[in-house]
């Protein structure tokens, strides 16, 4: 089972949290976000409170949704997930002078997004491509690992069990990232880091995306040995615990 809480905060923090690795991995959509500084401001009724930066074709998602340009503020959780899924259109409370970048720009950004993360079978023949999307696959589902471990009941449950420190999470030497962990929060931390507590490393950029499509078990893998864990076992095996319900919430 899911909530739509905890979707919101994976849909913001994570999903459009993805926005900023999109600005480096895209020339199309770094061009989108080539502007005079822009924030939207995104605030949602019993959930999450974000804040997106666009300027000189970055772009940066920030707690806290003021001071902004342009606002949105969604009645429920389940209004902002509709937006996300495209089913509804908010009306801003400000910024209808920079409307423009919000219909054109943003809805442009957010649609590049999707062919990264939603894509068919055949554009990953494509290696580019491919690596385009993994990368951004792994950055958003780091996020949602630490939005599901600080707002999913069963994620909390499991983040309860999980020490302070550091799990690392590599994909052969093609990208690693990291979870912090301190008094049972977690935060994706999305560059390597320089001491870690545990690790779990996938082979290759294949296996890693193979796990995320839910062609493979992460388990199974360990077995294979196509996925390596060491340090405290307990950390790694209680935030796989947490990768599982990644699926659920991202399917």
């Amino acid at each position: 089972m899911t909530d739509p809480r905890t979707m919101a905060y994976i849909n913001l923090f994570a999903v459009l949290g993805t926005l900023p690795y999109l600005c480096e991995t895209d020339a199309e959509a770094r061009e989108l976000a080539n502007v005079k500084r822009v924030t939207i401001g995104i605030s949602v009724k019993d959930g999450p409170c974000g804040k997106l930066t666009f300027e000189n074709g970055g772009c940066e998602v920030t707690d806290g949704c003021d001071p902004c340009d342009i606002k949105l503020v969604f009645p429920s959780c389940e209004k902002f997930n509709a937006m996300i899924d495209g089913t509804y259109t908010p009306i801003p409370r400000k910024g209808f002078l920079k409307l423009g970048f919000l219909t054109k720009n943003f809805i442009k950004l957010t649609d590049i997004l999707t062919k990264y993360l939603r894509c068919e079978k055949k554009d990953l023949e494509n290696r580019e491509f491919f690596e385009k999307s993994t990368t951004l696959m792994f950055h958003l589902i780091l996020s949602a690992i630490a939005q599901i471990g600080n707002q999913d009941k069963v994620g909390k449950a499991s983040a309860s069990y999980i020490t302070d420190g550091t799990v690392k999470m590599s994909a052969g030497d093609f990208i690693t990232l990291s979870v912090d962990i301190k008094d049972h929060k977690l935060t994706a931390v999305h560059s390597a880091p320089e001491k870690f507590t545990s690790f779990m490393a996938f082979d290759s950029v294949e296996t890693a995306r193979a796990l995320f499509d839910g062609e493979i078990n992460a388990v199974a893998c360990i077995g294979t040995g196509n996925v390596r864990v060491g340090g405290m076992i307990s950390q790694v095996d209680n935030v796989n615990r947490i990768l599982d319900r990644v699926a659920l919430y991202l399917a």
